[in-house]
């Protein structure tokens, strides 16, 4: 029987001249470029979605880790920022609030227009602290102070002359002292009893002076109350004086103000109770510098105001978000989007033991950096920490960014805190992440449907056309050039465009993940002698083969196993129920193939299909699944008309671990065949691909990591030109194998069979048709079943006899 008509062609176990259509002999002839290579499905969302000004049209960006999601959207942004550049950047500020200090104020202005806002209130307020202590100090300020002055003096002589008229019967006179206006008793020619004259007096005198001056001082508490009250008038008129004094000078400043500010009606309204807070504290701007005057009236208690700094804080100006040297779009990258980090934060000091805070502390997060652009966060970031994506969400509901405490919701105490003035937000979010977070918060999340109505999907591989493999090959060209590397010559080029292949698992296409490749580049440097002036292909080579040699200690552990004879398998002669089916292992990014003995073993009973890994709780659902197809298969083919009255187990001969994927289906099947049958299978051959209860060979994974392990296999064990895999036709565009193989293929050391089906499976594995299998097949299962007839009756006969 011919078997030789399934194998594959030598051509397409491997792409050749995949540069044939280039031309260039280095990547120094090759113009570099930046674009984006073969993402045309998430370039013409991301493009759509940056077009759409309307709420909800926020973007989340998915894909594999490694595709160039964040560098690619970035450079869309920046894109189509040239093309529709925005020209509502704003300034934000936060001013205080003077009728609540605890909601400080915030202000909006064009970009640029903030940071002079803030210089010309500050520069302002620096004048106003240097120019109205001289209009204090002037003559004509000193001349209207002692017109208030002589007038408090003579109204208060006057009191006092009348209180003196009053208290001169009783034996006393009121005199203004330093200590204040004080009783003293006089002697009978009227005039003032002297110090030593009191000391003469008897105790008895003195006591009668002392109850004599308490009582007149109740009695003459109206005249006292009139001084007060003159007092307080002399205040009024005072600080009325120095009002006008000053709202001359502030209004001017003001209007200067309003003139340049007074467009926006929120900078009007801080203007004006600024200027009117000024005002109402002018006493608060009065010069330090000169020393205390002894005042003539202290029991007026007027007394200087000393100018301290803290005293002014509240008219600074808290420049939140400077957009002045904004050339370009804002486009902002969040690596850590905690809650403050979006949202902002309100510092705090340690004042004695308290923590205070004031406007001049709130910080801005990146929402406020991004307003008016763009906000780039890692979708796994962001949901990584608590309260951020309530926070973002909330944000982008609201329009609006509220900076707010967690303070309270932490259990943390302060004694002073802010609620600022939420700022109105203008953004466009990216979220960039993998599918599986894409469905979580679509499925579980519904603000998020409403909220992020783009998704702009990575593929992790690309169509392998010219266009796309010379773009690849200007990416090697940027890089090389960016980063001052070697260049790379044609050979060495097409080597990793094999291996972009190869990471694709498919002849036909191109990896996407594009930092594979940059790691070969740079690790192709390393490895390149100093004397070449170019990369070449045995320098990628190397580069690649250290790279496996740094993950494959397992795999180099598991083959000495096959040599020393610790892990059996046959790859010579025939068995029955015996078979090399074929594994994929993986340590982190390496993976590679393992050749397994699977073993069946067929006897009399009714249980059908025993999966020994599952009995044992080894068995993963896909693989299980795959079982119960061979249960369909069989009995499809076997069992329609009678039942089929056997019992076989399968299991993966010296497996300890866990066993999944449905892989090795066909494999098993063909087994159980030869296990029912007694007919023996070929252990040259090893074989891979899994089946429908059709019968239909269907493709698999990691075909190459398959072929190349049991290649190993056989190159210890010793080739004897009969070796080979069996694998899915479907498959074939797949293959990407080592030269070592294709080498060994063209030699007739290694075989390799594409079949679409059982039948042909079973040819090439038997040698026999599948009538002539059938055939003993059923001789086999009637057997069986007249076996189980005869122990029917025999149970019945028993039965009875019980009976």
């Amino acid at each position: 029987m011919n078997i030789d008509k399934y194998k594959v062609k030598i051509e397409d176990l491997k792409p050749k001249d995949v540069l044939n259509d280039i031309e260039f002999n280095t990547t120094k002839d090759i113009s570099p470029t930046k674009d984006i290579i073969g993402q045309d499905r998430a370039v013409q969302a991301i493009k759509f979605g940056l077009k759409m000004n309307q709420k909800g049209y926020n973007i989340y960006v998915a894909g594999t880790s490694g595709v160039g999601r964040t560098s690619y959207t970035h450079a869309l942004i920046k894109n189509h920022a040239k093309e529709n550049p925005n020209k509502n950047l704003k300034d934000w500020v936060y001013v205080n609030n003077f009728k609540n200090s605890n909601e400080p104020t915030a202000l909006c202005f064009d970009a640029g227009q903030g940071k002079v806002f803030k210089k010309d209130i500050e520069d302002i307020i620096d004048k106003l602290k240097d120019e109205i202590p001289k209009i204090f100090n002037s003559k004509e300020y000193e001349y209207h102070s002692r017109l208030l002055m002589s007038e408090l003096e003579s109204n208060v002589q006057k009191i006092i002359e009348e209180l003196n008229e009053f208290a001169k019967p009783k034996g006393f006179k009121f005199q203004v002292t330093e200590r204040g206006l004080m009783s003293i008793p006089i002697k009978e020619d009227g005039t003032l009893m002297q110090e030593d004259e009191l000391g003469s007096l008897t105790a008895v005198d003195v006591n009668k002076l002392r109850e004599d001056g308490i009582k007149l001082n109740q009695e003459s508490k109206d005249y006292i109350d009139k001084i007060k009250s003159c007092e307080d008038i002399y205040k009024n008129k005072t600080l009325e004086l120095d009002k006008n004094v000053g709202r001359s000078l502030v209004g001017f400043y003001g209007q200067y103000l309003l003139n340049k500010y007074g467009n926006d009606e929120k900078a009007q309204k801080y203007i004006n109770e600024i200027c009117n807070d000024v005002v109402d504290n002018i006493s608060k701007f009065k010069s330090t510098g000169e020393e205390n005057q002894q005042n003539p009236m202290a029991l007026l208690g007027i007394m200087p105001h000393k100018n301290d700094e803290k005293l002014f804080n509240k008219y600074k100006v808290n420049l939140f978000i400077d957009n002045s040297e904004c050339n370009d779009c804002k486009i902002i990258i969040e690596n850590n989007p905690t809650y403050y980090n979006l949202t902002g934060s309100i510092d705090y000091k340690n004042e004695i033991g308290a923590l205070t805070t004031s406007f001049m502390e709130i910080k801005p997060g990146a929402l406020h950096k991004a307003n008016g652009g763009y906000l780039i966060i890692n979708t796994k970031d962001l949901l990584s920490n608590p309260f951020s994506w309530d926070c973002l969400k909330r944000s982008l509901k609201t329009n609006k960014i509220a900076i707010e405490s967690l303070n309270k919701q932490l259990g943390y105490l302060v004694t002073s805190t802010l609620k600022p003035e939420p700022i109105d937000l203008d953004v466009k979010v990216i979220l960039v992440g993998d599918g599986y977070y894409y469905s979580l918060l679509y499925a579980y999340e519904e603000d998020f449907r409403n909220l992020f109505k783009i998704m702009a999907d990575f593929d992790i591989e690309i169509n392998k056309n010219k266009e796309n493999i010379y773009k690849t090959v200007q990416l090697i060209a940027n890089k090389c050039n960016e980063e001052n590397l070697k260049q790379f010559d044609k050979s060495a080029v097409e080597r990793l465009i094999e291996y972009s292949m190869r990471l694709s698992d498919n002849k036909d296409k191109l990896t996407a993940k594009f930092n594979k490749i940059v790691d070969i580049i740079y690790e192709a440097q390393a490895v390149s002698p100093d004397n070449h002036e170019y990369i070449t292909k045995e320098d990628v080579q190397k580069a690649i083969d250290l790279k496996i040699y740094r993950s494959n200690k397992y795999e180099e552990k598991l083959n000495e196993m096959f040599e020393d004879g610790t892990l059996l398998i046959d790859i010579d002669g025939e068995k029955v129920g015996q078979i090399n089916g074929l594994a994929v292992m993986g340590t982190g990014e390496y993976s590679f193939g393992k050749p397994s003995k699977i073993t069946a073993s067929t006897y009399k009973g009714r249980s059908g299909v025993i999966n020994i890994e599952r009995e044992i709780k080894q068995s993963g659902s896909i693989h299980d699944k795959g079982v119960l197809i061979l249960s369909g298969y069989l009995g499809a083919r076997y069992g329609r008309e009678k039942p089929l009255s056997i019992t076989t187990s399968i299991t993966f001969e010296q497996n300890y671990n866990g066993v999944d994927g449905d892989s090795a289906s066909s494999t098993e099947l063909y087994a159980i065949i030869s296990s029912i049958s007694d007919i023996p299978i070929k252990q040259h051959i090893a074989v891979t691909g899994s089946v429908s209860q059709k019968g239909e060979i269907q493709p698999i994974g990691g075909i190459n990591q398959k072929i190349e392990g049991f290649f190993d296999v056989c190159k210890i064990k010793g080739f004897t030109g009969k070796q080979g895999i069996m694998m899915p036709i479907q498959n074939v565009k797949n293959l990407l194998l080592k030269d070592e193989i294709v080498q060994a293929v063209k030699e007739g050391k290694f075989n390799i069979y594409a079949i679409s089906n059982i039948e042909e499976g079973l040819e090439i594995l038997t040698g026999k048709s599948i009538e002539e299998i059938d055939k003993t097949v059923n001789e086999t299962l009637e057997k069986y079943r007249k076996l189980d007839k005869e122990d029917k009756e025999d149970e019945e006969k028993d039965d009875k006899k019980k009976l």
